[in-house]
C-alpha cells in the first residue's frame, strides 16, 4: 500500500484566528435547516491556521504541495456542474515535499472584498467558503469550511413614501399608502387603506409579503414567488370612506436584502401584495415592490461620528468646543 501512495493518511482543520470572540449568525442550507456561521462583513480580513495531522506518525506523507483558498462562488441548482466563481484567492502554504510528524500553517487574506451578501435560495446558492488542499498524486487531502458575508448599507437619500389609486370600475375604488418605499430587515412598515367606492361584498383582506427569486438570462429564466407572510388586516365588509390602517413588523420574516441582478446570473426582489377577497371567493390584488436592506451597528456608530465632525465643521467650532449632534444629544437623554 506504500508503493501506491496510501501508506499515511492526514485529516486537516481549518481554524479562525478570531474564532472565539467572532460572532456567529444563523443560516439556512440548502436542505433547509439552519446551522451556525461565522459572520464576517466587505473589506474585512479572514486569517487563521490550517492544522495537519498525521494518522500514522512512523510513516512520511508526501505531497505535491499545501494551499489555502478563499473562495466566492454561486451556484444554479439546474447547472450544477459549473460554479460562478466572483473571488478567488490563493495562498501556497507549503512545497512540494514530505512530513513525518503533524504540521501548523498561518494564512491572511487582507481586506477582502465580498461584494455581495450569503444566499440560499429555491434555485440559486451564493456561498463563501476557505478550502485547505494537500495535493497528492492519486487522492488529494481536501477540507472547507463556510463562512457567511452580511452587506450592510447606509440610510437610502431618498425614500418616497408609496401612494396609489386601484379599482374596477364603477365596483371598487380604493387609495392605499405605504410611508417608505425602503425599509431595513427589523423595520415596520406603517400605512393605511382608504376606501372611496365599494360596491363589492368584501369579506376579508391580507397583506403578503411576496419574494421573488430570478435566475438565468434571456430564454432561460426562471422565476420563483415564495409567500414569506400574510397579514390580515380587516375582517368583515368595509364601507365607503373607512379607513384601515397597517402595521407590519419584519423582523419576524425571514429576509434578506433585495439583491439585483447578482454578477449576471440571479436577482432577489420583494412585494407588498394587497389581496381582497370577495363573498364568492374572488380575489382582487395589487402588488407593489419595496426594497430591503439591511442596517448594522458599524455603519450607525461610522455615521454618528460623520455628523458630529460635520456639525463641527458648519458651526465653526473648535476642539474645545463640545459641538452635539442629534443622535447624541437623544443618547445623552437616554442615559439620564
Amino acid at each position: 500500500m506504500s508503493f501506491f501512495g496510501f501508506g499515511q493518511s492526514a485529516e486537516l482543520e481549518l481554524v479562525l484566528s478570531d474564532a472565539e470572540s467572532r460572532r456567529r449568525v444563523e443560516h439556512k442550507t440548502e436542505e433547509g435547516k439552519k446551522e451556525k456561521y461565522f459572520l464576517f462583513y466587505d473589506g474585512e480580513t479572514v486569517s487563521g491556521r490550517v492544522v495537519l495531522t498525521l494518522k500514522n506518525p512512523n510513516k512520511r506523507l508526501e505531497h505535491q504541495g499545501i494551499k489555502v483558498e478563499f473562495i466566492g462562488q454561486i451556484e444554479l441548482y439546474y447547472d450544477r456542474g459549473n460554479h460562478h466563481e466572483f473571488v478567488s484567492l490563493v495562498k501556497d502554504l507549503a512545497r512540494p515535499g514530505e512530513f513525518t510528524q503533524s504540521q501548523t500553517f498561518d494564512f491572511e487574506f487582507t481586506h477582502v472584498e465580498k461584494p455581495y451578501e450569503s444566499y440560499t435560495g429555491q434555485n440559486v446558492k451564493l456561498r463563501y467558503f476557505l478550502r485547505a488542499t494537500v495535493s497528492r498524486r492519486l487522492n488529494d487531502v481536501v477540507k472547507e469550511m463556510d463562512i457567511v458575508v452580511h452587506t450592510l448599507s447606509t440610510y437610502p437619500e431618498l425614500n418616497s413614501s408609496i401612494k396609489m389609486e386601484v379599482g374596477i370600475e364603477d365596483c371598487l375604488h380604493i387609495e392605499f399608502e405605504y410611508n417608505k418605499s425602503k425599509y431595513h430587515l427589523k423595520d415596520v412598515i406603517v400605512g393605511k387603506i382608504y376606501f372611496l367606492l365599494v360596491r363589492i361584498k368584501i369579506k376579508h383582506m391580507e397583506i403578503d409579503i411576496i419574494k421573488r427569486e430570478t435566475t438565468g438570462t434571456g430564454p432561460n429564466v426562471y422565476h420563483e414567488n415564495d409567500t414569506i407572510a400574510k397579514y390580515e388586516i380587516m375582517d368583515g365588509a368595509p364601507v365607503r370612506g373607512e379607513s384601515i390602517p397597517i402595521r407590519l413588523f419584519l423582523a419576524g420574516y425571514e429576509l434578506t436584502p433585495t439583491m439585483r441582478d447578482i454578477n449576471k446570473k440571479f436577482s432577489v426582489r420583494y412585494y407588498l401584495n394587497l389581496v381582497l377577497i370577495d363573498e364568492e371567493e374572488r380575489r382582487y390584488f395589487k402588488q407593489q415592490e419595496v426594497v430591503l436592506w439591511r442596517k448594522g451597528d458599524i455603519v450607525r456608530k461610522s455615521m454618528s461620528h460623520q455628523a458630529a465632525i460635520a456639525s463641527q465643521r458648519f458651526e465653526g467650532t473648535s476642539s474645545h468646543t463640545e459641538a452635539k449632534t442629534p443622535s447624541q444629544t437623544a443618547e445623552n437623554n437616554g442615559r439620564q
